[in-house]
């Protein structure tokens, strides 16, 4: 007699500016849900999937063909949560539901300020959020019955984000 199948799990991406509450969030879902958590600005660090060093923005270039390629092989088995503060160049196909976290932008200056981001750096990023530029990026990059978007202000919002993310999961898991 054959073993039965594991629970096959989907693949979700957590985004939003930086700062917004993504890392807090990816690391209650992959603790909660036994996901594996994959943040996508360390692993590009990690392995040097970085094009050049912009010194505007006092920040490295991502190489996005280099990250996908090491992605892919990780993506095929599911049960994956990616975190990264773009979207739009991930394969649609990877993932079975986008999580774009928001913040008050008053709240996300603080927590710029407080990483030390140079003006130029903590302004785009400021306006970044003002102007909805994630969650517009998401909506164009992924059919807008899989994009969602989750408030990072609190503690209070991550814990109801956290609630949000379960009952989609569990939602997912009955179909």
């Amino acid at each position: 007699m054959s073993e039965p199948e594991p629970d096959v799990k989907p693949n979700i991406l957590i985004t939003g500016t930086p700062g917004a509450g993504k890392s807090y969030l990816c690391e209650r879902i992959a603790s909660e849900l036994k996901f594996e958590w994959l943040d996508c600005s360390k692993i590009a660090k990690e392995n040097n999937f970085i094009e050049e060093y912009d010194e505007e923005y006092d920040c490295p270039i991502l190489d996005e063909e280099k990250l996908m390629d090491h992605l892919e092989p990780l993506m095929a088995k599911g049960g994956i949560v990616v975190e990264y503060h773009g979207c739009d160049f991930f394969p649609e196909r990877w993932f079975q539901a986008v999580f774009v976290v928001t913040c008050p932008n008053t709240t996300l200056y603080d927590r710029l300020k407080e990483r030390n981001y140079n003006e130029k750096k903590l302004t785009s990023n400021i306006q970044c959020e003002i102007f909805g530029t994630i969650l517009e990026e998401a909506r164009g990059s992924y059919k807008s019955d899989i994009v969602f978007e989750l408030k990072g202000e609190t503690k209070a919002d991550a814990h109801t984000s956290l609630k949000t993310v379960k009952n989609w999961y569990r939602m997912w898991k009955r179909k």
